[in-house]
């Protein structure tokens, strides 16, 4: 393989420091999460076995995540990442600590159990997107995909880990002990983060956004981003069928298996040990396959391996099934991160993944409390049989929604629009403002030029533009105009910053169909009161 072609090490982001610290510190803290998750199951299945409760540990770890990703999303994109961090870690310590408290005390109850979960997958849903959204800022771009890996590594290894570690402890120590620990371990990541600088944020001269407004920029991006929308969508199909696993292994190792604590904690831990070597061998795997090929045979692993544990009540069996459950875990959650990534410019990128967040997790949620019910209903083993079967058949049909790994052209800001007209500082949030574009566009032309016209405006409406409208002037021949709106005119500076090289190329053909290659005439309208602006900008090409 030629050396341009020539795929990263696996560990070469952990020679940035940044990120080597911060990974550290968030693998010591995910070892303590997933003993705090082992004895939240366990204990569950001692409050109240039922399968419908047992499943609905899962449901409040993950349901914070599916609620709140999103405003956390658009916080991590509008205020200091690191700060958001320390704050929500702060909150988990102390909820962690209250947590070990009760049970301590022997004062915990089955809804005390879920109220506190659901307290810990809050912190964890501000968490994700802040942490997931500065992977890029803390290696260069060829290293992201194996930084993405290595943080899919972490988690495992921490799994790998932290079950092993919590039933021994719960048969030993006590069930109380897996809760006290996870209480210490975000006493590390509070101290890296409170070492750590922080990111180089842009320091621009238009405001930051607001939560409100910057939750619903969120929102319209993925609306008209048929990229990050195929990603969802593949997501959802995965996980809503793979969520029976996690929701009902409690119950395996218990039920089905006729097994303890140790017995959870260490099928907990070959998913763990499954998902470090997958993770390992992905690399490889991406040097032979694309995306779509490692995507299919993870879906393929994980449905043998529900197959396997719904058919076969042999704990050895259990831990080969657990192993490749977790080596095709990682496979398919690393590449849907990856495409994710791909899919996203910097200005909305925590608000894109917290979109992916709350896809992933609204169906792991919403996965674990159906397949709890149909546990109930029919049997832990039937529920893990249906799961398998509907996983290969989702699997199936959502084959045709290609998955693709983004074009750094759909991410980069091409910064070449013209400086809009000056507004007085005072007039800055007046709104709305309508932009008009006019086109003299020859018949032969005609054809293409609407064809692009259409794709320019999902990237209008994308960059924070509604109400687009293309018209064709009846009193002048071959004249076109194009009109969208912006809420105000701080968000129409906002779009200068957010145009992309791949929309500077689209608005380069359209311009290239134009009358003598003149491009655009472009009108500012704003209010009557805003002062400023001079009547009409020059022609040219942006907006």
């Amino acid at each position: 393989m030629s050396a341009e072609g020539a795929r990263p090490s696996p560990l070469a982001p952990l020679k940035h420091r940044a990120f080597a610290a911060l990974w550290i510190a968030t693998v010591a803290s995910n070892v303590g999460t997933w003993m705090n998750d082992v004895g939240a199951g366990w204990l569950m299945t001692t409050l109240s076995p039922s399968p419908v409760m047992v499943a609905l540990v899962q449901t409040a770890t993950t349901l914070p995540v599916f609620l709140l990703a999103l405003p956390a999303g658009a916080l991590a994109d509008i205020v200091d990442r690191r700060r958001l961090l320390l704050v929500a870690n702060m909150g988990m310590f102390a909820a962690a600590a209250a947590m070990t408290a009760l049970v301590a005390a022997g004062a915990m109850t089955a809804w005390l159990l879920l109220i506190f979960t659901f307290l810990l997958g809050a912190g964890a849903a501000f968490m994700a997107p802040a942490w997931q959204a500065i992977v890029p800022s803390l290696v260069p771009r060829p290293d992201l995909p194996a930084a993405i890996s290595l943080n899919s590594v972490g988690i495992n290894i921490s799994r790998a880990i932290g079950p092993a570690l919590a039933g021994v402890l719960i048969t030993t120590v006590g069930l109380w002990s897996p809760f006290l620990l996870n209480t210490l371990s975000f006493l590390g990541i509070i101290a890296v983060l409170w070492f750590w600088k922080g990111e180089e944020r842009a320091k621009g001269a238009v405001p930051a956004e607001t939560l409100l407004p910057a939750m619903l920029a969120g929102l319209r991006y993925a609306r008209h981003s048929p990229a990050l929308g195929r990603v969802i969508l593949r997501a959802v199909a995965f996980f809503a069928f793979a969520s029976a696993y996690w929701a009902l292994l409690p119950l395996i190792a218990r039920d089905v298996l006729a097994g303890g604590s140790g017995l959870y904690g260490l099928l907990l831990g070959a998913v763990g040990a499954g998902a470090v070597t997958g993770a390992f061998a992905l690399p490889w795997l991406r040097a032979r396959l694309e995306a779509e090929r490692v995507v299919l045979l993870g879906a393929g692993g994980t449905a043998l391996s529900l197959a396997l544990m719904a058919a076969v009540a042999s704990p050895a069996v259990a831990v080969v099934a657990a192993l490749l459950a977790g080596a095709s875990w990682i496979a398919v959650l690393s590449s849907f991160h990856v495409a994710a990534q791909g899919a996203l410019p910097n200005w909305v990128r925590a608000r894109g993944l917290s979109l992916f967040l709350t896809a992933f997790f609204g169906a792991m949620s919403a996965g674990s409390l159906v397949w709890g019910l149909v546990a109930e209903a029919l049997g832990v083993s039937t529920a893990l049989l249906i799961a398998a079967g509907g996983l290969a058949l989702a699997t199936l049909a959502v084959r045709s929604v290609p998955l693709g790994g983004g074009d750094a052209a759909l991410r980069n800001a091409s910064l070449h629009w013209p400086a809009p007209p000056v507004v007085a500082p005072e007039e800055s949030g007046t709104g709305p403002v309508m932009v008009s574009l006019d086109y003299r566009v020859g018949e032969a032309e005609r054809a293409d030029f609407l064809a692009l016209m259409q794709r320019l405006r999902a990237s209008r409406l994308r960059d924070g533009g509604y109400g687009w409208q293309l018209f064709r002037v009846a009193e002048e021949e071959g004249l076109y105009r194009e009109v969208f709106q912006v809420s105000t005119w701080e968000e129409h500076l906002r779009q200068h910053d957010r145009v992309t090289e791949a929309e500077r190329d689209l608005q380069a053909k359209i311009a290239a169909l134009t009358a003598g290659g003149a491009g655009a005439r472009i009108r500012h309208l704003l209010p009557p009161g805003a002062a400023g602006l001079p009547a009409e900008a020059p022609a040219q090409s942006g907006a």
